[in-house]
């Protein structure tokens, strides 16, 4: 298991509200409390000693850490929760955990999306070329998001190939810089269309939940007066294999 935490005590001025961000849409579990700009806690947890997600053991473990940085729950004024695209087990618990939260707590959810937080953390290396965020959707697949290189989304998120996703960057005429679980993994595609990748152990390629707290507070987030809902862009492999045995039951 990897982890990373940076904490800071509770500035003054501590009783103005503070928001607690995470996000559980890839490998990593990140969880932060930030109030006005300022991180007043972090993590990001990796995988397991057996290789797999914290999500379900260590999240609300995180969020409760984070809440007691920022002065306690009575010192908390909303919570965002990464949307996805991403897994769909990690999306899952993460939107289930944000729900319950914001209900017990009688606080706002607001949904990020995850390449939007990924695409914020790009801006640290990216300079002014614009900014691809690609996440592994495994199955061969990437979850990919364009943005300018001050942060604005040019493309909505898409699933494609790594080969499809390489001709897409091809048509740009641009060579934008990329990060992320997909950037990591199909590299050698998206290199040969220009697209340039920091070294693979940079921390830019992880979702920060700093990020995910920003952009909620910058007002780039869903509308919380309606349901929080998760980003797929495709369907889960159950509705997938259903599709299948009732297409090969019908021959």
């Amino acid at each position: 298991m990897s982890s990373t935490r940076a904490a800071s005590s509770t500035p003054e001025g501590g009783s103005r509200p503070a928001v607690i961000g995470f996000d559980t849409a890839t490998e990593d579990t990140a969880v932060c409390a930030a109030r006005r700009g300022e991180v007043l806690y972090e993590s990001q947890l990796g995988l397991s000693e057996k290789g797999s997600p914290l999500h379900t053991t260590a999240l609300l473990e995180e969020v409760d850490r984070a809440a007691t940085a920022a002065g306690g729950w009575e010192a908390i004024e909303a919570i965002a929760v990464g949307v996805g695209p991403g897994s769909f087990t990690g999306l899952r618990v993460g939107l289930s955990t944000a729900r319950a939260l914001g209900l017990s707590c009688e606080m706002p959810v607001r949904g990020v999306c995850t390449l939007d937080a990924l695409g914020r953390g790009l801006g640290q290396v990216a300079g002014g070329a614009s900014r691809l965020a690609v996440i592994d959707a495994k199955r061969g697949e990437a979850f990919a998001a364009l943005y300018t290189a001050n942060g604005e989304r040019l493309w909505e998120p898409l699933v494609d190939s790594p080969s499809g996703l390489a001709e897409r960057v091809g048509a740009l005429g641009e060579n934008p810089v990329g990060a992320g679980s997909g950037a990591v993994r199909f590299r050698d595609e998206l290199a040969s269309r220009g697209v340039e990748i920091p070294d693979d152990v940079d921390p830019v390629h992880r979702v920060a939940a700093r990020h995910i707290c920003a952009l909620a507070t910058s007002g780039q987030s869903d509308d919380e007066s309606g349901p929080v809902a998760p980003i797929y862009l495709r369907p889960p492999d159950a509705q997938r294999w259903r599709e299948r045995d009732t297409s090969q039951a019908g021959r």
